[in-house]
Parts: C-alpha cells; structure tokens; sequence
C-alpha cells in the first residue's frame, strides 16, 4: 500500500467521478461539460478532488463527498494522510474545495460562515469564502447577490418567518442578476446571495460544506432545521449575514473582471481571482491555442473547461479533454507540462499557502 501511494503521489492525481447528493435539482447542463445524461436530479454537484466530506443529514455514505483516486479504492484524505509531504509539501489541508454545479431550480437564500464563527461553532479553522466561474446557462438564468436596499436582521427575520408561505419572500430582498457565460464573482465569507435558475457554475472555496439557509423552500423541498441551521440556534446562526453592505456596493464588491497576466508561446494566462480578492485561494485561466504550457504550480487543481490536449512529463504522458480534471501533487511540481496542438484551456485552482 505505502509503495503504491508513494508513486500516486509524484504524479498529476486523477479521480473517479464524484457526484454529490443536494436537496436541489440540477446536472443537465453537466451533458456538454462531461458527457453525462442530459437530465435534471438530485445529483446537480461534481465534487472535483475533494477531501472534504458532504454534510447531507440522511446520508448512508460516510465517504459521500470525498473523491477517490482513479482506479483505486484509495480516498484523497487517506492519500494525504499517508502522503502529505509529497502532495502538499508538508501542510496539513488542501485548504479548498472544488465544484462543478448546475441548479434547475433557484438554491435557497443563503450565506457562509467567517473563520472567527467556524472556529466558535463548528470547531473548524476554516469559514467558506468562495468564487463562481459561471461556464453555461439555460433561458433567462440569474444569479442572487448582496442585499438590494438596507435591512436590519429583525427585517430580515420576519422575511424568514413569511418564507414559510410565501415562497419568493426573501428572493426580493436581493440584487437580481442576469447571468451569462464567463461572469466571475467572489463572495466573502457572510454576503448574502443565492445561486439562481439555470447556472453551471464552477465554485472555489474554503475547504468545508457549512451553508446557513434559513429561507424555508428550496423550490418544492421543504428545508428542515439541520438543513437551514446546522444544528445552531437561529439567532445565532443568522450571525452569518453581513447587514451593512447592499445595493450597488454589494454587486461591485462581487463582479471580477479576468486579467491578463502573461503571453507567451500560444499561451494566454489570465488572474481570475487574487490576493487582493482573498487569501483564502486563487484562480487562474490558461489558455493554450497551440504550444505547451509549463508552469503548472503544485500543489493546485486543474480543471479542463475546453479543447483538448496532454499532460507530460518525465516517461508520462495522458490525453486530457475539456470535463477532466486532476491534483498536480508537490512531488510533481516543475516536471509536467500541459501542450496542445488545436487549442485547450485550463482554470488552475491555487490553495491559500500558494497565494
């Protein structure tokens, strides 16, 4: 065992595919990205070299969340655990979780806790800022973000308490947004906000699964308190929302414009999200139209989100295509390379000790 996840652990990980349980339907959109059946169900989530287990209260599976090293039954928490000094260079977390999601209906209002309420509540050094690339969209998508005027958490409590008949009672209180392929936004740690109809989106975020989501429906799914709360009180969970920003201060501190950082030799690399974002992660874009990209950084996920080509290195070499994504280990760091002849591009996902 020890022997065989030395050498997993020296080269480009990839997973088994990895689709997660939510109380919302979704995964259409996921027919064009990965290939799978183009039909909605309770499966809208692909966790993408994740260490981190889902928090789904009648879950049978205590491994639902994390993924599984491609051809193995080999976990990548147990991987790291056995092998941290090869795959993070001696740290002790990934320190991100990586999604591919697509939701059909609208998720539920929702926001996620800072480090300081993770350590007081759920005994983590992690909260869950998080970033969304949105990829695809189904007709009139939209997105929810930021408060649309200024509310107090007694306003906003009695919005709660009207969701248990009213439906769209707390959707109004929101900045409605059109979304469109290629949007990129960072939500801090406590902004209010809401994925809407019809996003496939990639989400960047700090590694852990807690949502704070007191509205009562998630489309025709009664949510119960464990899925609004977390197992907190209420009054203590809504401590999770940020009340002082809104309106356009709210979607300006959302909206990120990708920047170009580097041309070189057919490559495009673009900074998506940085250190004056977030020390929580980064994103970066690498677009390959023919030539070879060689600064892969390690440890750090990539994700194929078009084209096609491979990755290569010392007596390695494996085809990848738009829907594949692996864990560039730190053993591997500087002896692989990403080339392609027709054209792919890669968003690199950078954990905050790389930042």
């Amino acid at each position: 065992m020890e022997n065989i996840t030395s050498e997993i652990s020296r080269k480009p990980i990839f997973f088994e595919r990895n689709r997660v349980f939510r109380v919302y339907l979704g995964g259409k959109l996921f027919n064009d990205f990965f290939g799978d059946e183009p039909t909605d169900g309770n499966y809208p989530e692909e966790w993408i070299a994740s260490a981190v287990k889902a928090l789904n209260s009648n879950s049978t599976d205590p491994n639902e969340g994390l993924s599984k090293v491609q051809g193995t039954d080999i976990y990548l928490d147990e991987l790291i655990e056995k092998e941290r000094e090869n795959i993070l260079g001696g740290h002790d977390s990934l320190g991100i979780l990586v999604k591919m999601l697509d939701s059909a209906v609208r998720l539920p209002i929702q926001a996620h806790p800072d480090k300081p309420f993770s350590r007081k509540h759920f005994n983590s050094e992690y909260g869950k800022a998080e970033a969304w690339i949105v990829f695809a969209t189904r007709e009139n998508a939209k997105i929810y973000f930021g408060f649309k005027d200024k509310i107090t958490k007694e306003e906003f409590v009695k919005a709660i308490e009207r969701s248990e008949t009213e439906k769209d009672a707390m959707e109004e209180l929101l900045n409605e947004i059109p979304a469109k392929a290629g949007d990129v936004y960072f939500i801090p740690a406590k902004q209010v906000h809401a994925i809407g109809y019809g996003c496939m989106i990639l989400e960047i975020q700090e590694p852990t699964d807690f949502t704070i989501q007191p509205e009562a429906w998630c489309a025709d799914y009664k949510l119960n308190d464990y899925e609004k709360y977390l197992g907190l009180n209420p009054d203590d969970a809504l401590e999770c929302f940020d009340f002082s920003v809104y309106g356009d201060a709210a979607v300006a501190l959302g909206k990120k414009a990708p920047k170009i950082i580097k041309e070189d030799g057919g490559v495009v690399s673009e900074q998506l999200i940085g250190r004056e974002d977030t020390p929580c992660f980064a994103v970066k874009r690498h677009t390959v139209t023919n030539g070879t990209f060689r600064e892969l950084s390690a440890p750090a996920v990539y994700v194929v989100t078009d084209g096609e080509g491979e990755i290569k290195g010392e007596d390695y070499s494996k085809p990848i295509k738009k829907g594949d994504y692996f864990l560039l280990p730190k053993a591997a760091e500087g002896r692989f390379e990403i080339a392609s002849n027709s054209g792919i591009q890669i968003v690199e996902c950078i954990p905050p000790f790389n930042v």
